[in-house]
């Protein structure tokens, strides 16, 4: 299979894809999960409720962060971290959006 061709697509469409491959793991939803009942944490108490080592936790967390789902802030030795709230609005609006065009020409199977 080729490369894909990023500039063939509107930059809405590359930014939900980044969004959507970001999202593509269980140990990032997990994350997003924990990430959403604390109000932050740090790197540590993540390690703590996942079945993960530090290192690939750090990754996972890295990837959510370039695709920016979560922010962190330098505390110290520590990054809190927390959901970043615009990039969720976009997935939702994304979502919302091809609801809404379902809805209004839904004469599929």
């Amino acid at each position: 299979m080729g490369a894909t061709k990023t500039e063939h697509y509107t930059e809405r469409q590359n930014e939900i894809s980044i969004l959507a491959k970001a999202l593509g793991h269980p140990a990032r939803i997990a994350i997003l999960d924990y990430l959403a009942t604390v109000n932050t944490c740090i790197c540590g108490d993540i390690v703590n409720e996942l079945p993960l080592s530090q290192p690939t936790v750090s990754q996972h967390l890295k990837e959510l962060k370039n695709a920016k789902l979560i922010k962190g802030n330098i505390e110290g030795n520590s990054i809190c971290y927390c959901i970043n709230e615009n990039t969720l609005e976009k997935i939702k609006n994304f979502i919302n959006g091809i609801s809404a065009q379902i809805l209004k020409t839904s004469n599929c199977c």
